[in-house]
């Protein structure tokens, strides 16, 4: 079985970010029909699952690619600035934020410390503040 699986994908393009992206956007769809029972998301929804399916098994290994890039191009800045706001809202317990009055630079200090003198590695301004 895992022969014949291997030979069936040699020189198809496999699954990508863009396929992966079009199978959680299907499934996240087809929960919404669930709940909602509206019927053109369910259409939606087998849409995308059918073009994920599609572009995995694809020949056309070139524009399969073109499109990945396109896709990540876009994604990746909205997946940078989701993940920057995960781990900022992760360090609010243990950290707090300030903008330097200077250069306006941000600038995070330990909670807890009392009154300290914040000193910005950007323009060198010192200030105090409470953390």
């Amino acid at each position: 079985m895992r022969n014949f699986l291997q030979r069936f994908m040699m020189g198809r393009y496999g699954p990508d970010h863009l396929s992966v992206a079009l199978m959680i956007l299907g499934f996240v769809l087809s929960l919404l029909y669930a709940v909602i029972g509206f019927l053109p998301v369910l259409y939606i929804s087998y849409f995308t699952l059918g073009l994920a399916i599609f572009r995995t098994l694809s020949r056309n290994i070139i524009r399969r690619r073109k499109e990945n890039d396109i896709f990540i191009r876009y994604w990746w800045p909205i997946r940078t600035k989701i993940k920057n706001l995960v781990a900022r809202v992760k360090q609010l317990r243990t950290h707090k934020r300030f903008k330097c009055p200077n250069c306006k630079n941000k600038l995070r200090v330990p909670r807890g410390k009392g009154k300290l003198q914040v000193t910005c590695p950007k323009c060198g301004e010192g200030f105090f503040r409470r953390s």
